[in-house]
């Protein structure tokens, strides 16, 4: 008997990987959100599997859960959105099943910043504006940020942010990011990525808070600060996997072309 913690994807059910709706297809219990996992997802469990929505459940219930299934013999699905290494609140199940001797395994899943950056049709290392991407979130009423990762601490590195359940901070954003990023820094936020209610907003970091008022983005959205958001990009370069110099070099070493 095998937990697979498997990424659902960004919300579009379509976007569970091949692997992640094969191995769906095959356990008995399935354990999901039912706040963030698309409930045509469920389609792909097989036939009588025991469906259960941990929206609202403490730790302790879903652990209850997943030994029950394994006293059955059943393998289990746990559905997380986005992908499990960002945000997942998987860490804290895996030290429950480790101790109960339960076997898990991870299935990647689509996270939800690269759903974001294809509804805003970019890449987001852009040849000459920036080739670095630094994920991260603000504190909350929940979990604080260790020290050393406050948004003050990363900003001073100016990279391209992508910031994710930090919505309902924007005040706090722009007070942060202001000295670094300077109040006329593009921002880009995405909220319900690759969903049928997907909502996209543009504006400047310094209108930040009254864009993401008036459009009522307060949660399930990545927002994204820094210059690969400028459409204009006058100091964007073509990527050296094209150039003439590697062309050249390819032929010279007799290899093919990406």
């Amino acid at each position: 008997m095998t937990v697979y913690f498997i990424g659902a994807g960004p919300g579009a059910p379509d976007l569970i990987t091949l692997r992640g709706a094969r191995v769906l297809g095959k356990c008995s219990t399935c354990l999901y959100a039912g706040s963030l996992v698309p409930t045509e997802m469920l389609d792909l469990c097989p036939d009588g599997a025991e469906l259960i929505d941990t929206a609202r459940m403490p730790l302790s219930d879903i652990i209850a859960h997943i030994e029950d299934a394994h006293r059955r013999g059943h393998d289990v699905a746990r559905l997380h959105s986005g992908d499990l290494s960002l945000y997942s609140a998987m860490s804290e199940q895996q030290r429950e099943l480790d101790a109960r001797g339960i076997d898990h395994q991870i299935v990647p899943g689509v996270p939800a910043f690269a759903a974001a950056a294809a509804a805003l049709d970019t890449e987001l290392t852009v040849p000459g504006v920036g080739q670095s991407l630094l994920i991260t979130r603000v504190s909350t009423l929940s979990t604080d940020m260790p020290a050393g990762e406050d948004l003050a601490t990363l900003a001073a590195t100016g990279v391209t942010l992508a910031l994710h359940l930090a919505a309902h901070r924007a005040e706090q954003i722009v007070e942060a990011l202001s000295p670094y990023y300077g109040a006329e820094c593009p921002t880009a936020t995405v909220a319900f990525a690759s969903r049928d209610d997907e909502l996209v907003v543009r504006c400047p970091l310094r209108r930040l808070p009254e864009t993401l008022h008036a459009a009522d983005i307060r949660k399930t959205a990545v927002i994204f600060v820094g210059r690969v958001l400028d459409p204009s990009r006058a100091e964007a370069t073509d990527s050296y996997l094209y150039s003439h110099a590697r062309m050249t070099k390819l032929r010279a070493d007799g290899g093919g072309t990406a």
